[in-house]
C-alpha cells in the first residue's frame, strides 16, 4: 500500500495513475473526499497534513509515502514526518530545484522552505528520496484565464529554466516509491528545453493556433497586482523570489531518461495534451 499526499494536484494525479498502472495498491490523502475524483480502485481516505494527529487511519499498513507539502513554512512537519515514522520509513518528497539555491546561500524563500523540510525528512530517520523537480509545466495553467480574455500572459520576466513534463516527475516517484535502490537519493528533474515565459507562452500559442504574446511586468508591479488580488504577501515573495536577479545557469538534467529508460517530454509536449485548458 502507497499513500499518495497531494492527489488531486498536477503531479500526484499522475502518481496515483502510474501506481495503479503498475498493480500498486494506493491510499489517496484528501480533504475532501467527496470532490476527489480519483479513479476507480483508489481508497480515498480524509485528512490534512495540518492535522498530524488524524493521520493514523491513512497511515495504518502503508509502506511508503509520496509527499507533497502544500503550505508556505514549515511548520507543522516535524510532527507529520513523526505520524509517517511510526507506520512506515519510505518516503518520497516532491522537493525542487531551488534548493540549490538556498544551500548556495541565494534569498529564495521556495529553495529555503524545501531545504527545511529535507533537513526534517533527513532528521526524522526515514529512508528518504527528494525529487527536486525543475519548474513544472503544469504551474502556466495559472496563465489560462489571461489567455483566453486577451492572448497576452502579462507577468514577471523569470529565468529560463528546463519545464519537466509532470508526468516525467510521476514516473520517477513511482520508481522511487516501489523500487529499491533510492534511498538517500536527492534527483534533480528537468525537461529537456531551456524555456524562457514568452517561449512556453509561444508554444501554448502554437498548440491552440492562436497568436500569443508575453509582456514583461517589473517585478514591483507584479507584486502589487498580486497583493490587490489578495494573495497572502509571503505566496507573493515566493512567487517573485529572484525575478529581477541572476540565479545559477539552467542545465537540462538526464535523470528522467536514465531512470525511466523514456526521454522527457518537452513542453511543446505538454501544451499540446492541455490545448483545451486554454482555449
Amino acid at each position: 500500500m502507497i499513500l499518495v499526499t497531494g492527489a488531486t494536484g498536477n503531479v500526484g494525479r499522475h502518481v496515483v495513475a502510474e501506481l495503479l498502472a503498475a498493480g500498486a495498491e494506493v491510499r489517496a490523502l484528501v480533504r475532501r473526499p467527496e470532490s476527489a475524483g480519483l479513479p476507480a480502485g483508489v481508497e480515498v481516505v480524509a485528512g490534512d497534513l495540518a492535522d498530524p494527529a488524524g493521520l493514523a487511519a491513512a497511515l495504518t499498513g502503508v509502506e511508503s509515502v509520496f509527499l507533497v507539502w502544500p503550505f508556505l513554512t514549515a511548520e507543522g512537519a516535524p510532527e507529520v514526518l513523526a505520524a509517517v515514522t511510526e507506520h512506515t520509513d519510505r518516503v518520497v518528497y516532491l522537493s525542487s530545484s531551488r534548493v540549490r539555491d538556498a544551500l548556495a546561500g541565494r534569498d529564495d524563500p521556495i529553495g529555503a522552505l524545501h531545504a527545511e523540510l529535507e533537513r526534517t525528512i533527513t532528521r526524522s530517520g526515514a529512508a528518504w528520496t527528494f525529487l527536486r523537480a525543475e519548474t513544472i509545466a503544469s504551474n502556466t495553467l495559472g496563465w489560462a484565464g489571461q489567455i483566453r480574455e486577451t492572448g497576452v500572459v502579462r507577468g514577471p520576466d523569470l529565468p529560463a529554466a528546463p519545464v519537466v513534463h509532470p508526468g516525467d516527475v510521476a514516473a520517477v516517484a513511482v520508481r522511487a516509491l516501489t523500487e529499491d535502490g533510492h534511498t538517500g537519493a536527492d534527483y534533480v528533474l528537468t525537461g529537456p528545453d531551456v524555456l524562457g515565459r514568452a517561449d512556453q507562452v509561444a508554444l501554448i500559442g502554437a498548440a491552440i493556433g492562436r497568436a500569443l504574446r508575453f509582456e514583461p511586468v517589473p517585478p514591483a508591479v507584479a507584486r502589487a497586482r498580486m497583493l490587490a488580488d489578495g494573495r497572502p504577501p509571503a505566496l507573493v515573495d515566493a512567487l517573485l523570489a529572484g525575478a529581477d536577479a541572476p540565479r545559477r545557469p539552467a542545465v537540462p538534467t538526464t535523470t528522467v531518461r536514465d531512470l525511466t529508460g523514456t526521454p522527457p517530454r518537452g513542453f511543446r509536449d505538454w501544451a499540446t495534451e492541455h490545448a483545451a485548458d486554454f482555449g
